[in-house]
């Protein structure tokens, strides 16, 4: 593609709307303030802000879009057949530059991506992929995830041995769920690093108003993902073995299977999404058990406990802020009326502080007796397909790095990832003991 067309496509899908959306913010658009504050701010230091959306009222309208954070109110958008994935493209002269513009690549929040499509295809996408991740399939991958967690601690304690500081998200956190996944999908052990690089570069592609470098970069590695993705699906139709994708190539629903296009936007989905938020639960999850060692104490004394410890970790600090919704007619959401084609933005991270459903919701607790009832899995026909494997990987990951090592302490100069969407630590320095 052209510099040209890139540049106005950054334009009209980035510069813009970043410019419109620091203005609403500096006029108190509590939408607007959501999306400036986040890009700084890590979810935790974003709790006074759930607390005014909350005391707003259910439904608050903002200048682009209508924001809900209450937790019944978010469901209900997420299940309701009045809207759809994704955010519909502006009409007029920026619509038409839109259109212009557009990249060859697959894009994670364009269709034919799970995340942008609507029944039928979306039933049909879905069906032939969710066999993979049934409870019982991802506990037969326990015993695995353990292994290859046992494996990446070897590695860690003999690092630790020779220096005074590790990066555990660079040496742990990535790599136990790219390899678990990258197992799943076939991808051959030397190219995992590959997909690890790729997915997080362009793990920013989910966010609005990026600068022009990252957009370039975001850009460029979902064009080498996109490459890469068709010579790994071409490489298993010559040679499948027994693994998702290659079951996938093959895979027929009522005598009909995924076309070229769709198949790839189906894969890279489930590649990317099968690391990238677990990466973020493991650490975040991670720092809360250290900020709170009295919690850390309460699961080292009953294992027990860790399953829920994981779910108050996704109710605390979830590693995806919001989502996005488009009504396709004129309804109604907890009393108000929205007009057909209205944006809806359901702040996941809100809903999981509702003081109407969790019980001193800014306190970290792994005992909460209902910590299960999160959304950081949103909700719906769009509820994670990955959620049972991330809960395992969370509870296998985390306990395991406390068992090996019980007096882990944390360093100065943890940095967040720069993502409004996705959210988690980028690197989390440690001594190990």
């Amino acid at each position: 593609m052209s510099v040209a067309k890139k540049a106005v496509r950054w334009s009209v899908t980035h510069a813009i709307p970043r410019v419109a959306l620091r203005r609403a913010a500096g006029e108190g658009d509590l939408q607007a303030r959501l999306f400036t504050e986040s890009a700084e701010t890590p979810t935790r230091g974003l709790t006074g802000l759930f607390d005014e959306v909350h005391g707003r009222g259910p439904v608050v309208r903002g200048k682009y879009s209508y924001l809900v954070s209450r937790h019944s109110v978010v469901r209900d958008v997420l299940t309701s057949q009045d809207v759809r994935a994704g955010i519909d493209r502006v009409d007029g002269v920026l619509g038409r530059l839109s259109t212009w513009s557009a990249s060859n690549h697959l894009h994670p929040v364009e269709a034919p991506s799970m995340l942008a499509t609507e029944p039928p295809e979306h039933t049909r996408y879905r069906k032939l992929v969710t066999r993979v991740f049934t409870a019982r399939a991802v506990e037969n991958l326990r015993r695995r995830t353990e292994e290859i967690a046992a494996e990446l601690l070897d590695a860690l304690e003999a690092r630790a041995q020779a220096d005074d500081e590790v990066d555990l998200v660079e040496t742990y956190c990535s790599l136990l769920p790219v390899t678990v996944i990258a197992e799943i999908l076939g991808v051959p052990d030397h190219e995992r690093h590959k997909v690890l690089t790729l997915g997080t570069a362009a793990a920013p592609s989910l966010d609005m108003g990026m600068s022009w470098r990252q957009f370039r970069d975001t850009d460029r590695a979902l064009d080498e993902f996109d490459a890469w993705l068709g010579d790994h699906l071409a490489a298993l139709k010559a040679d499948p073995g027994d693994n998702l994708l290659s079951k996938l190539v093959e895979a027929r629903e009522d005598g009909v299977g995924l076309d070229d296009k769709e198949l790839r936007a189906t894969a890279g989905l489930v590649l990317a999404a099968g690391f990238e938020t677990t990466v973020n639960l493991l650490g975040n999850g991670i720092a809360l058990l250290r900020e709170h060692p009295e919690q850390l104490d309460k699961v080292r004394q009953d294992p027990s406990l860790w399953p829920g410890a994981v779910d108050e970790i996704l109710r605390f600090d979830p590693p995806v802020l919001l989502t996005g919704r488009t009504t396709v007619r004129d309804t109604e959401i907890a009393g108000t009326r929205v007009r057909a084609g209205a944006l809806v933005t359901t702040l996941l991270a809100g809903a999981n502080r509702d003081p109407e459903v969790f019980d001193d919701p800014h306190t970290f607790d792994v005992t909460r007796p209902n910590a299960r009832e999160h959304i950081a899995f949103s909700s719906g026909r769009h509820y994670c397909l990955g959620a049972a494997l991330a809960r395992m990987e969370g509870e296998v990951g985390l306990r395991a790095l406390f068992d090996r090592f019980p007096g882990l302490r944390l360093l100065p100069g943890a940095e967040h990832r720069p993502t409004r969407i996705l959210r988690g630590y980028e690197t989390l320095p440690a001594r190990l003991t």
